[in-house]
């Protein structure tokens, strides 16, 4: 990795990092932290769905893991917030471990393993919904204590500059990954496992490392949520909703590429609060928004918004290059 390849995401953290500076709005401050935490999640998602080829459609029992964990060590056990947040981190990575173990042992791929995930999603939820010490039906309430000990602040554009860091982090962690012999070792999986497997590559570990550090990205994403609202619950932590929203930014804004999945989450919730402020408070609006977007972008982007830039910028540098003689001639 060269400073290069460092430059885009210094660029895109600079610029975001002085927007609250220019906007002090609660409602955009609130967007943003909320874009923020999906957009880490999808990159959670794009890590192992993206990358390795593994595609989920039970990233929630990642995220909802992370939520619980950070929620239950601080309201039954008295830990400390910023401990939580990386023992629910850890705990995230863990439990996409088992998973996986279970899941790739046994040989499954593509739809069987996206189900398997969906499965174990869904039981969390049931348990959560059920066990006592997660709160029940009821839920968990974090109690409301303004300190920085306790990673809360009075002001909003703290948080959101402390996502804005974790969402960089992550940057730069998949930017490694694209360059490294573990990512090139993930890409082969999911072009061909078996021939992969021909050359050398230990299939079952490389899968297991990206769904562990899927599984922690996202987990850590629950954490900053349930940070930030105080409260969370089974069908917010393990609900199927988190699960489409991590797998549709990707898909939206590139899936496989480092930015894809920030360009996604932004483009998703960014048509789906203006369709909110047009069309009023219409119930599962912003869901009919995202359902049409996620079919214009399989039908005209299927790269995505970042692979419908690059074949334009691709196109255009083709025109440059043959000049306006040869294309009126080939229009012809």
């Amino acid at each position: 990795m060269t400073v290069r390849d460092l430059i885009p995401i210094a660029v895109l953290i600079l610029l975001a990092a002085l927007l609250p500076l220019v906007v002090t709005s609660s409602p955009v401050l609130n967007f943003l932290v909320f874009m923020l935490i999906v957009a880490l999640g999808a990159q959670g998602w794009n890590i192992l769905g993206g990358f390795g080829g593994q595609f989920s459609f039970g990233h929630a029992a990642f995220f909802g893991t992370g939520a619980y964990v950070t929620a239950i060590l601080q309201t039954r056990y008295g830990i400390n917030a910023w401990a939580g947040l990386v023992l629910a981190t850890a705990a995230g990575a863990a439990v996409g471990w088992v998973i996986g173990f279970l899941s790739f042992r046994s040989g499954l791929r593509g739809s069987y393993f996206a189900l398997v995930t969906l499965a174990f999603a869904e039981v969390f939820r049931i348990l959560a919904n059920a066990a006592s010490f997660t709160g029940g039906a009821a839920g968990l309430l974090i109690k409301l204590d303004v300190r920085p000990a306790n990673l809360q602040f009075d002001d909003r554009a703290v948080f959101y500059w402390l996502v804005l860091a974790l969402v960089a982090a992550v940057l730069l962690l998949t930017r490694w990954i694209q360059r490294s012999r573990f990512g090139a070792q993930l890409v082969a999986v999911r072009e061909n496992e078996d021939a992969a497997k021909a050359l050398g590559v230990n299939s079952l570990k490389v899968k297991l490392r990206a769904i562990a550090l899927s599984g922690g990205v996202t987990a850590l994403s629950g954490c900053l949520y349930a940070q930030y609202f105080l409260y969370i619950d089974a069908n917010i932590a393990y609900g199927s909703w988190i699960s489409v929203e991590l797998l549709l930014a990707p898909i939206i804004g590139g899936v496989g590429t480092v930015f894809g999945p920030v360009v996604g989450a932004l483009t998703l919730h960014g048509l789906g609060e203006l369709a909110k402020q047009f069309a009023g408070r219409i119930p599962g609006i912003d869901l009919i928004v995202f359902g049409g977007v996620l079919v214009l972008a399989v039908a005209f982007a299927r790269g995505g918004i970042l692979g419908l830039l690059e074949r334009l910028r691709d196109r255009g540098r083709g025109m440059v290059t043959r000049g306006p003689k040869e294309v009126s001639h080939a229009g012809r």
